[in-house]
């Protein structure tokens, strides 16, 4: 697949003075950003929180229609695709433990579909254990990236605090964390990655940590997958959604710049409507301002919704995105006004005046797309900060 930051085909059809070609070039970009696939493979033995870890990332309560079933018992004994509720090229497919299986270590990953998967995330409660080793090294062997999740961590801290007079959580993390590497090299694994997680609560221990390091590594065009499809567990995140978009507001901006040059009064404004539609929907389902996300963030957390969109303050977050709440709060921007004012009067002037019209209707988009991106990232960071704050709150 052609890497999302490719520009070099729009830049090579701009300088032969082909727009209508750019244009084509950056919209199939663009849709090939947004449907970019991405498969993540999650195993484990029996019981060690896969399934919990698949809801979990996919911010869906265990109790939803579309979670993963959980229980103390093996619940997966075949593959299971589960795709992100607002995100659906984004799949996590909830493996059978290898334990469960009557399939060595190579076999086991032949018979779930090895090939399909983007990285394997191995997870266990305790201790990685021998079958766990077995699988990390033909994953290795096969040159696919697998990363090793120790779950359940607040029970070990709860346990800790009990027997330990001078508890410290932290050196007790570094300690699990530490003896799980440890026990990783001593079976041959070469250089193991471990993450500690709750699966409740993914803002706590190691969970950005892991986001960072799936970052780092995977392929340049499914970290935006991989991003938007990750719950808002810091404002971290939010913060890296909000700069992953602003960084295509160019190419939308030039979309709707070259429309501009067509002179047909009205045309821009129309064309520039629906383009603004599309995008800010877009930016309301990344930071999970949608009722359904909403709706899910409430059910997970045991926060009232009530209390999650109380402190939503645009418009563009709690109404349906369509070409007349767009058109309103345009119009409520004095600066937006002008500029479209100037492109709808420079059309009726013969040549010179589509010429400017159309870095006109270039900074019209450019500015719309950036305000409105900046408000719907302040509401999720509102939100993020109401669920916090609520969940920590004592009843």
């Amino acid at each position: 697949m052609a890497d999302f930051l490719d520009t070099t085909e729009i830049k090579e059809a701009l300088q032969n003075n082909n727009q209508a070609l750019a244009v084509d070039k950056i919209k199939k970009l663009l849709e090939m950003a947004a449907n970019t696939p991405l498969n993540i493979g999650i195993t484990g033995e029996s019981g060690s929180g896969k399934s919990s870890f698949v809801n979990a990332f996919r911010g869906v309560d265990h109790r939803d229609d579309q979670a993963a079933p959980t229980g103390v018992v093996e619940t997966t004994t075949e593959v299971r695709a589960y795709p992100h509720p607002s995100y659906p090229n984004v799949t996590l497919w909830d493996l059978p433990g290898i334990g469960t299986t009557r399939f060595p270590a190579d076999q086991y990953l032949k018979h779930v579909g090895f090939e399909r998967f983007d990285f394997f995330i191995i997870i266990s409660d305790t201790r990685f254990r021998e079958n766990d080793v077995k699988l990390a090294k033909e994953i290795q062997k096969m040159g696919k990236k697998f990363y090793f999740v120790r779950s359940k961590v607040d029970n070990d801290l709860q346990n800790a605090q009990r027997s330990q007079r001078n508890f410290d959580a932290e050196q007790t993390l570094a300690l699990i964390r530490e003896n799980c590497k440890e026990g990783l090299l001593k079976e041959g694994v070469q250089a193991p990655q471990v993450f500690l997680l709750s699966n409740f609560e993914l803002q706590r221990h190691d969970f950005h940590r892991l986001h960072e390091t799936l970052e780092r590594e995977l392929p340049e065009h499914k970290r935006d997958a991989l991003l938007f499809a990750m719950p808002n567990m810091s404002l971290e995140i939010i913060k890296k959604k909000k700069e992953a978009f602003k960084s295509k507001i160019p190419h939308y901006a030039f979309v709707s710049a070259a429309c501009a040059v067509v002179p047909v009064p009205g045309l821009s404004v129309a064309v520039d409507l629906a383009l603004i539609v599309s995008v800010v929907q877009k930016y309301k389902t990344g930071f999970g301002l949608d009722r359904p996300s909403l709706q899910r963030l409430a059910d997970s957390t045991g926060v009232p919704l009530e209390d999650l969109t109380s402190v939503v303050h645009s418009p563009l977050s709690l109404n349906t995105i369509n070409k007349t709440l767009i058109q309103k709060l345009l119009l409520q921007s004095a600066a937006i006004v002008a500029l479209m004012a100037a492109e709808e009067g420079l059309k009726f002037i013969p040549l010179f005046g589509a010429l400017v019209a159309a870095p006109l209707s270039y900074k019209v988009t450019e500015k719309a797309l950036l305000d409105f991106l900046h408000v719907l990232a302040e509401d999720a960071q509102n939100v993020f900060k109401r669920a916090l704050c609520c969940m920590n709150s004592p009843v």
